[in-house]
């Protein structure tokens, strides 16, 4: 049994929220810069222009990369030989993104549903946790914007729909959100399990390195059939048309009923931040 005081914990989400909301992902800027080499109409290539120096300035000057830092979602892969000392994990979490938000005078964006009354702090966090074999904590920030997410959709397919109805949910998605979530986008896709699970799983997507390819030959062709539909919309960077609607299309799957095919899909704008580090 490994003991991890919960103040390391709270440590490192307030180091990685910072890490997040600062910086894109290099994967994220190798896509981005690898569609301004491929683009030749004037409106993608502003726009894409415009994002990269956004990322270059965020960084120089220590600034969030965009106003929306997000609903701070946190992933914690907690082994089962682990112990943890003082708070709850959930509270440690949360103060974590506290002092974060606090310090670097990231935009507070969290409410209730009804009222709309601001907790003033971005807390609580959205942390889902998973227990795994070992005696470390691993955990992913991901300061999830609503221009995108808002965007997200799941459907509840029927199995005879197969491959092209999963591939036409994810189309449709983009497609119907079109310049709203600051595209080019990074779609994750979640598929299978249940109508809750695969949202997650979509979430989980979007941890993934932009551009990487599923282990299953079958899952990676559909992510790739997927990208290449969703490119031929013309939607294009910031909705000005172009080659390049998605940088990116990951998926994650499960096993599910044998009645039923869920699919979940989480809408990623521009601009992937995400932040991990194992205790």
């Amino acid at each position: 049994m490994r003991t991890i005081a919960s103040e390391e914990i709270e440590n490192a989400v307030y180091r990685l929220a910072h890490e997040a909301c600062l910086h894109l992902i290099p994967s994220c800027r190798a896509a981005l810069e690898q569609a301004k080499r491929g683009e030749r109409e004037e409106g993608a290539l502003f726009a894409l222009s415009a994002v990269l120096q956004n990322a270059d300035i965020a960084a120089r000057e220590q600034m969030a990369i965009c106003q929306d830092t997000g609903y701070a979602v946190v992933l914690a892969e907690i082994g089962q030989d682990v112990h943890i000392e003082g708070k709850p994990l959930s509270d440690a979490v949360d103060e974590g993104v506290r002092r974060a938000y606090r310090d670097f005078s990231f935009r507070k964006s969290i409410c209730d549903p009804i009222t709309r009354v601001n907790t003033a702090d971005n807390t609580p966090a959205a942390l889902h946790t998973e227990i795994v074999a070992g005696d470390q904590l691993s955990l992913t920030f991901l300061p999830k914007g609503f221009g995108s997410e808002n965007m997200s959709r799941i459907y509840m397919l029927t199995p005879a729909e197969g491959v092209d109805g999963i591939v036409g949910a994810i189309v449709e998605t983009v497609r119907l959100a079109g310049s709203k979530p600051c595209p080019p986008v990074y779609v994750g896709v979640g598929i299978g399990g249940t109508f809750d699970t695969c949202a997650l799983l979509a979430k989980k997507a979007l941890t993934r390195e932009v551009g990487s390819r599923h282990a299953r030959k079958e899952i990676a062709e559909l992510e790739e059939r997927a990208l290449a539909e969703i490119n031929a919309l013309g939607i294009g960077p910031q909705g000005f048309g172009g080659r390049t609607s998605a940088i990116g299309v990951s998926c994650e799957i499960a096993p599910t009923h044998i009645a039923g095919l869920p699919v979940a899909i989480n809408i990623q704008c521009h601009c992937v931040r995400c932040a991990k580090c194992t205790l």
